[in-house]
């Protein structure tokens, strides 16, 4: 996903969509290990998609504390 569709989202949104990157990051890594896995290209993505999220979170967090 690109950043401006997580800047579109809630807080709500953001952190149900962290769990569900997260627990397709440890399908994929198990997969991995198993040997299963056939896009590799896929791990990654999801780990920058991860850090987009982060990212994005903490700063609508941050922003929401200073305008208190």
């Amino acid at each position: 996903m690109k950043a401006q569709e997580f800047r579109e989202m809630s807080e709500q949104e953001l952190e149900n969509k962290k769990g569900e990157l997260e627990d397709q990051l440890f399908k994929l890594r198990f997969q991995q290990s198993m040997g299963q896995l056939e896009d590799v290209k896929k791990v990654n993505s999801v780990k920058k998609d991860l850090a987009r999220l982060n990212t994005i979170l903490t700063e609508k967090i941050r922003g929401n504390k200073e305008n208190e």
